[in-house]
């Protein structure tokens, strides 16, 4: 049964990677693809038993975060960000702050969560993922500064998320008496450790890197390898120091990219394209193991939270954000209102769900997994129509400058 699943599985990859052009004009997107099939394979087809290998899905949802946090750093170069500092800050310095904090108390109000349970689910929920929605950020009638925002704020909010997730997961654990979790006061200490292991970590390698590349040493066949390997030496290197690995990945790929230079971007892509297949299996698990959840714990409390968590919870404070800061309404509201939940939240619901066991874990999965369904498709269905209303938009008087 286990050969035949992975069988069943590799074919999924396949199919969807030879049609992924064809399908997404049809309007299907690879988590609607894979979500759907890991539901299908486990409830219809009784193909997977993924709970009886909990180790495996933990490993499958950490490799794939390593390797989404490493990339999606490793391509925010500090001159773009210095140049649109004021709004970087303001998105993630203010707005996901906010973003963390309204989400937990609508979790402690709605969904009657304790305080840890409801941070997790508020952090969780936090990150936007802009790869969701790949024909807005491609789409010109979109500013570009509209477009960069989107772009930088999804590639750094998830890593600034992490912690905040773990530490919340450390306290649902000690409420719960859950066994092998740290505390939260320990989880913090490893934030700082994973900190300094990324910076050295990443200064190190892409200073070698750079200097390979510069005196010829470096294959060009063997440069995204070791890019991959980089990424992953950034996570076990901060846990042989007691560290936090998601932590030192994410740190890593933003120094690497930027000590590397130019040269590491073909390193980098590989990073990115090894993170895309690991990541159609977390959305492969994530609908067979989280999915079907959602039956078994649904009510109109849930409902009426995600409801909120995808309007209210983002776009009020992606309003307050960005007040003052020249995007006008229409575009404060795009900004506020394309933050499609995706692959960071799936992930953390995976190591949410193994770390804390069906009895503690499963509520926060079952909302997780709702509020991620529900953006994939209303983001989806809204991203083309919405995008293109900004040519027959007139900016008003006194806004920044728009063009793409």
């Amino acid at each position: 049964m286990e050969v035949l699943s992975l069988t069943v599985a590799l074919v999924t990859i396949f199919g969807w990677c030879v049609l992924a052009s064809r399908l997404e004009r049809a309007g299907l997107t690879a988590p609607i693809v894979f979500v759907a099939a890991g539901f299908v394979f486990t409830e219809v087809a009784g193909l997977f038993d993924l709970q009886l290998e909990p180790e495996l899905v933990k490993s499958i949802a950490e490799v794939t975060l390593v390797w989404i946090l490493f990339s999606d750093a490793s391509k925010v170069r500090l001159m773009q960000f210095e140049r649109d500092l004021g709004t970087y800050v303001r998105l993630l310095g203010v707005g996901l702050p906010l973003t963390v904090a309204l989400g937990t108390v609508v979790a402690i109000t709605v969904l009657g969560f304790e305080p840890w349970a409801a941070l997790l689910l508020g952090a969780a929920l936090a990150p936007t993922d802009a790869a969701l929605g790949a024909s807005v950020m491609s789409n010109p009638r979109v500013p570009g500064p509209i477009r960069g925002a989107l772009n930088v704020e999804s590639g750094l909010n998830d890593g600034i998320a992490t912690p905040i997730v773990l530490v919340a997961i450390a306290g649902v654990a000690s409420d719960e008496g859950i066994a092998g979790v740290d505390s939260p006061g320990r989880a913090v200490l490893a934030l700082v450790v994973g900190v300094v292991a990324g910076v050295v970590i990443g200064w190190l390698g892409g200073a070698v890197i750079k200097e390979a590349r510069r005196r010829r040493w470096l294959s060009e066949e063997l440069a995204g390898p070791a890019g991959l390997a980089l990424a992953l030496l950034a996570y076990t290197g901060a846990l042989v120091v007691d560290g936090n690995g998601f932590v030192a990945a994410f740190v890593g790929g933003l120094v690497f990219g930027n000590v590397a230079g130019r040269g590491g971007d073909k390193e980098v892509y590989f990073v990115e394209q090894t993170g895309a297949l690991a990541s159609m299996i977390c959305w492969l698990v994530f609908g067979a193991l989280a999915v079907p959840m959602i039956g078994d714990h649904l009510s109109w409390s849930i409902v009426l939270y995600v409801a909120l968590s995808l309007t209210l919870v983002r776009m009020l404070p992606v309003a307050l954000a960005l007040l003052g800061a020249g995007f006008g309404r229409y575009g404060v509201f795009f900004i506020g209102w394309f933050g499609p939940r995706g692959l960071a939240s799936v992930v953390f619901a995976l190591l949410a769900l193994e770390g804390l066991h069906d009895d503690a874990g499963s509520d926060v999965v079952a909302v997780i997994a709702l509020a991620v369904l529900v953006s994939v498709v209303v983001h989806g269905i809204t991203a083309v129509p919405l995008a293109n209303r900004f040519a027959a938009t007139p900016k008003p008087a006194g806004d920044r400058e728009e063009a793409p």
